[in-house]
């Protein structure tokens, strides 16, 4: 079978990622490296493919068989727009869009022209994540009556990532709420069902930035789970995705340590250590009960190359997305209502098509 080629919009670092995973997956090949930045003509080189400048002239050269947008937020609907009306099928990082009005817009243009457009929403291609959807779609929880979240890490100040050109990140939009609450938005989403309600308290007190630096949020789910969560990229603690799941070999692993903890009548959950604290006889459930307890052991693979196989085969039309432009917009709607309502004080509703 020959590969399935797949260009990169976007040399950073993301992209980067993104351009590993394809030259190193059994089933894509590299196809070009599309972005304007002189630099990135070496980039092309070692990896022996085209560089562009545009998404029109890798149209008008080599068309390949997908690409994915790894470009700037602000860039994503108009070259997704592009290659919905090229019908290419694209893989965008998200966020989907940086307004709603606009991420209303692409999937009503994607949805229109039966595009296949997929959002970067990585984690709901990790094996972990899946497990714990399993679990607690079995019932051994009972309902659901909770979920205590948490992604709290520390960014550095000394590696430049709050520098120039990185300035931005200390402004309103740069902030942990649309950079690192996304994720977890659509790990939420998958685990316990769509976000009904929100109501948020931010902080700039410790980097004294423009932007958030901490966040407390409490969640409404659709199915009547309550949640809270605690963000931050200030604090010194190792109760983060990145840090437990041990997926990404860049960050430091703590792999006793829980992000998530999902809460029902008869037993709770550790994501990612998927210990189980269960009731073993439900009619006799008291807090001077002890817990039958139990952990289930889960395979550790890199979401990122999961993501990028799985879109080379919905490009092959064996498989349908795992993550629509819809669910893009629907994480990007729960981001939208915590900093409304951080912003006014009120609890805010979300819209669920």
């Amino acid at each position: 079978m020959s590969k399935t080629r797949i260009a990169v919009a976007g040399a950073g670092m993301i992209g980067r990622r993104h351009i590993e995973e394809i030259v190193s997956g059994a089933g894509t090949a590299l196809s070009a490296i599309v972005d304007p930045a002189p630099n990135t003509a070496e980039l092309a080189r070692q990896y022996g493919v085209q560089h562009l400048r545009s998404i029109e002239e890798l149209l008008a050269q080599d068309r390949p068989d997908g690409i994915v947008l790894a470009t700037p937020n602000a860039l994503h609907v108009a070259q997704a727009m592009q290659c919905i009306e090229a019908a290419l099928p694209v893989l965008v990082e998200k966020p989907l869009a940086t307004t709603l009005a606009d991420g209303e817009r692409l999937v009503r243009a994607a949805e229109t022209a039966k595009a296949l457009v997929l959002v970067g929403h990585h984690r709901r291609h990790s094996p972990i994540l899946h497990a714990a959807v399993e679990i607690v779609a079995s019932g051994v929880l009972g309902p659901l009556v909770g979920v205590i979240g948490s992604a709290v890490f520390y960014k550095p100040d000394s590696d430049g990532y709050y520098d120039a050109p990185y300035e931005w990140r200390r402004r309103i939009g740069g902030g942990p709420i649309l950079l690192n609450m996304i994720h977890e938005i659509g790990n939420l989403r998958a685990m316990v069902g769509e976000i009904a309600a929100v109501q948020a308290f931010t902080s700039n007190a410790t980097r004294q930035f423009e932007v958030e630096d901490t966040v407390a949020i409490n969640f409404r789910f659709h199915n009547g789970t309550l949640g809270t969560f605690l963000l931050s990229d200030t604090a010194a603690s190792p109760k983060s995705w990145e840090q437990t799941s041990l997926e990404n070999k860049a960050y430091a692993s703590y792999e006793d340590q829980d992000a998530y903890v999902i809460l029902g009548t008869n037993g709770s959950l550790g994501v990612p250590t998927m210990r189980m604290h269960l009731y073993t006889q439900p009619s006799a459930r008291s807090w001077h009960k002890p817990f039958d307890v139990q952990q289930r052991n889960v395979e550790r693979a890199d979401p990122l190359a999961r993501q990028i196989a799985h879109f080379a085969a919905v490009i092959r039309g064996e498989t349908r997305p795992l993550v629509t432009a819809r669910d893009g917009l629907q994480n990007l709607r729960v981001t939208d209502a915590i900093e409304r309502a951080a912003a006014t004080g009120a609890t805010v509703e979300i819209r669920i098509d």
